[in-house]
């Protein structure tokens, strides 16, 4: 699939994803039970989350992602580090309830969010390993690029 064909789908998908919560607000208006208008708001919130993704995507394939700089990483990976640990004790917590005896809506919905922090798990963790530590600029990088490509190594030219 070209750069272009790409681009063109990631769009059609966003817009798509826009039609599908704008149709879910006008679904949930005046809704009193409170199980299901809440599902459709995680629905919508799921579908934003997608256009969120889709949107990345196309700014990917646009434009030249920069680097991040060291300090930020620094404070990105301390996060995702809390976050990962959150993730992980939200997980144990919410296998352990799908254990027990739940009615058959709550075992669904239990469900649905152990899974999605199974997947919130592994994401946050891809996002560490490939673009936090791959992306990240520090200034010792800046030097050794300068000194290897440096006609003279810093001795004088001729």
């Amino acid at each position: 699939m070209s750069k272009e064909e790409k681009l063109e789908f990631f769009k059609e998908q966003i817009e798509i994803e826009k039609s599908i919560v704008s149709t879910a607000y006008q679904a949930v208006k005046g809704i009193k039970n409170i199980l299901v208008r809440e599902m459709l708001l995680a629905v919508i919130n799921d579908s934003e989350k997608h256009e969120n993704m889709l949107n990345a995507l196309v700014a990917r394939l646009e434009k030249p992602t920069p680097g991040i700089e060291e300090k930020i990483t620094d404070e990105l990976a301390e996060n995702l580090q809390e976050h990962l640990r959150l993730e992980a004790e939200a997980i144990k917590k919410y296998k352990e309830l799908l254990e027990k005896p739940l009615d058959k809506r709550e075992r669904i919905i239990i469900k649905e969010i152990y899974e999605d922090e199974l997947r919130h798990h592994e994401l946050l963790r891809w996002i560490h390993k490939t673009i936090v530590e791959k992306e990240t600029l520090i200034e010792e990088d800046i030097w050794d690029a300068m000194w290897d490509d440096a006609f003279t190594h810093g001795t004088p030219g001729g």
